[in-house]
């Protein structure tokens, strides 16, 4: 991989790079939302000496990481996987052979059958059946308290229930030592070792005192004593536009909602809207691994989010990061001008490049192609964004809208760990106690796995 910059390790982050760096072993990095996961895998990526594989469940969660869909990395099939062998390539055993390590970002949304099926694919193609992965090194980034795998239905709901502990990734048979039908998942009486290791130092929030609710809020231990702190910060009407406060933006459960206020905030202000249609070019698969609108509408005054870091500062301060928000004052000459925190900037159009690994013979290692190319404004509408979205953003200040309820387990910790401190929480209702969700599997995991770290 090429040498580029990446922010400086905390000590805590150091040490587990070593880790990682200096060792063989299979790897889980976690820790509460702000610890610094990115960037350690950033670091990861960009300073290993070991040819490495980076990957990641989603289109977008491997753009995010420059890396390649796990399915597509290893040709394997959308949907629930069984245990027999998928079909290999001559090429793709020649590039499963040539990765040490396999970095998987957003673990906790790859399925305990998916995970299986890695497993399988590295064996089979390194010709090492009894060995886990075939020897390759698993180093996994995610929080299991944020984000959950896609739960099956109907026959593969059956299917899991029958196989798998769980559908989660640490209850695939790679990890439990539980053999399967084709006698291939044999690893010892305790599975593959896998090494649970947190990050603890909180980067995002300074605040002990909301540091200490986020984390009653993650593992479901919320006291009334909280809740009511929570619900009084909460209840308070948000600053007017014209008040002179800066932008402020609002986190909901579904797109419906959030489709509904950017729409109407956006019709209500005046002129014509204009139109950015993205220009893509190569596979770059479906619309749901688009990293921003294909048409982006804007108007003068329209409240926008950051889609990535700024990259042309040259080594200057950045302008803005990714998840910054600001206001456009001015759309020209296919340059956008917006102004965030009193200061504004003209913004261009971004190239997000999606990557293929390959075996490059010739030199005996392994390459990463650039098979497509999406070219857009890297911003968004940003009155509200979904709280899926709002994962990995930071805000000083956001409208938590729960509506009728968080409908998945770690819903409210995502939106409430936005947040760089209390101050800046405003409530669209209280919180309720249904609205605290913490999945049982994950309890259990997490639980097991404490004196391991």
């Amino acid at each position: 991989m090429g040498r580029v910059t990446t922010p400086p390790l905390s000590p805590e982050q150091e040490a587990l790079f070593r880790l990682i760096e200096d060792t063989t072993e299979h790897v889980f990095v976690t820790g509460r939302a702000g610890t610094g996961k990115s960037t350690l895998l950033q670091h990861v990526s960009a300073r290993t000496s070991k040819r490495i594989a980076v990957c990641a469940p989603t289109g977008v969660a491997a753009l995010n990481v420059e890396g390649q869909t796990i399915h597509s990395l290893f040709r394997l099939p959308i949907g629930l996987i069984g245990t027999a062998d998928e079909p290999q390539s001559d090429a793709t055993r020649k590039l499963l052979n040539a990765i040490d390590t396999l970095v998987i970002d957003e673990v906790s949304m790859v399925n305990a059958d998916l995970m299986d099926a890695v497993d399988r694919a590295l064996r089979r193609a390194r010709g090492r059946r009894g060995e886990p992965f075939g020897g390759v090194q698993v180093v996994m980034f995610g929080d299991p308290y944020q984000l959950a795998p896609v739960p099956p239905r109907g026959d593969e709901l059956r299917y899991v229930r029958d196989h798998y502990r769980s559908f989660w990734f640490f209850d695939a048979r790679v990890w439990t030592g539980e053999v399967g039908g084709d006698g291939l998942m044999d690893v010892g009486a305790h599975g593959a070792q896998l090494r649970i290791s947190e990050l603890r130092d909180i980067h995002r929030q300074s605040d002990a005192r909301f540091t200490a609710m986020l984390n009653a809020v993650r593992h479901g231990r919320v006291t009334a004593e909280i809740a009511q702190i929570l619900n009084e910060t909460g209840a308070r009407r948000p600053p007017a536009a014209e008040s002179g406060e800066p932008p402020i933006i609002t986190l909901a459960t579904r797109n419906d909602i959030v489709n509904g206020i950017n729409r109407r905030h956006l019709d209500a202000l005046p002129g014509r809207a204009q139109t950015a249609t993205a220009d893509i070019t190569g596979d770059f698969g479906r619309g749901d691994a688009y990293p921003a609108d294909v048409e982006l509408q804007l108007k003068i005054g329209a409240q926008v989010m950051f889609l990535r870091n700024d990259t042309a500062s040259h080594g200057a301060p950045a302008r803005w990061v990714n998840g910054s928000i600001g206001t456009v004052t001015r759309i020209a000459g296919g340059v956008v001008r917006v102004e965030v925190d009193g200061v504004e900037h003209d913004v261009e159009p971004a190239v997000w490049e999606r990557f293929r690994y390959a075996y490059d013979a010739s030199s005996k290692s392994l390459s990463r192609d650039i098979v497509a190319e999406f070219t857009q404004f890297p911003l968004r509408l940003a009155w509200a964004v979904t709280i899926h979205k709002s994962q990995g953003k930071t805000y000083d200040r956001a409208i938590i809208d729960l509506g009728s309820g968080a409908f998945a387990p770690g819903q409210t910790y995502v939106a409430l760990s936005r947040l760089t401190s209390l101050d800046g929480l405003y409530l669209s209702r209280p919180l309720r106690p249904s609205d605290i969700r913490v999945d049982p599997d994950v309890e259990r995991f997490m639980s097991a796995s404490a004196p391991r770290r």
